[in-house]
């Protein structure tokens, strides 16, 4: 049993080291993405528990003895954070829980996570609440159905974002679309980093190149948008506004995947000790 639990520490290690380093116009139709949403966000979550169950190594069935020194696996440099990772896969997908190369078909399960995700979700709700209290885009209106056209629109566009970058051209292009965190990172450094993966990921070979999937994926995504948005709304300067919002999106996004976990380790340990007084 101790040699097994050391294997399992030392992937582990291996793994942890390696990642320090480096949205129809119709209301139906809107409404009808809505209810898809709530319907597989649930049927997805699910899913990747049970996956993440199948994967956990099996338990020791005996305690350890007062005299044996404590697991080794305790004593790994950004273990809690991998587990938290694994964790919070419902939330975010596509952060990385190892190196090893993605082939297209997984590429396609990540496209698909992404898709209907919680933070996903989260984000089409909330933006197309702020579109309705500006009126934008204008052509939807206003009132319960426009509310719903931005919502699906909104769904739609994230959706086709991640179908054409997470896997067509993540694959074509042999980039691994995944997000890769660093093991507990300072505030100004999560910035620098969230920035830098907009234009710069990793291959399948593990190498550092620049992130075309991630930048060409929502330039075609708003492309096609056009085919579903409001006709006065299909301009060329509100096609790359539209594209420079996702990629700020995505910084942003990029920032809760890179420091979320240092702000719940600080939450748990105030909480604990709180408990403890």
């Amino acid at each position: 049993m101790q040699e097994r639990g050391g294997r399992v520490a030392t992937n582990r290690n291996n793994v942890n080291s390696d990642s320090s380093r480096l949205l129809p116009q119709s209301g139906s139709a809107a409404r009808g993405a809505i209810w898809l949403a709530l319907i597989l966000v649930p049927i997805g979550g699910l899913n990747r528990l049970q996956a993440q169950e199948t994967q956990k190594p099996p338990a020791q069935s005996a305690p350890a003895s007062a005299g044996q020194a404590p697991s080794p696996s305790l004593k790994i440099p950004g273990e809690r954070l991998y587990n938290l990772l694994e964790q919070k896969s419902i939330v975010f997908p596509d952060i990385a829980a190892s190196t090893e190369p993605l082939s297209p078909e997984q590429k396609f399960e990540i496209f698909v996570d992404n898709s209907i995700s919680v933070h996903m979700v989260t984000w089409a709700v909330l933006g197309s609440g702020v579109g309705q209290a500006g009126n934008s885009p204008t052509g939807f209106g206003q009132g319960g159905d426009a509310y719903a056209k931005r919502f699906g629109s909104a769904m739609a566009r994230h959706s086709s974002g991640e179908f054409f970058g997470t896997f067509m051209l993540a694959s074509a292009l042999h980039e691994d679309p995944r997000f890769f965190p660093e093991v507990n990172p300072s505030l100004g450094r999560s910035i620098k980093y969230s920035l830098q993966q907009l234009f710069v990921t990793r291959n399948d070979a593990g190498r550092r190149v620049a992130n075309l999937s991630g930048l060409l994926g929502p330039a075609l995504a708003e492309g096609l948008a056009n085919a579903y948005w409001p006709e006065r709304n299909r301009t060329v300067g509100d096609t790359f506004v539209r594209y420079g919002l996702d990629l700020a999106a995505r910084a942003g996004g990029n920032m809760l995947r890179e420091y979320w976990p240092v702000v719940y380790r600080k939450m748990r340990h105030s909480g604990s000790v709180g408990a403890r007084h």
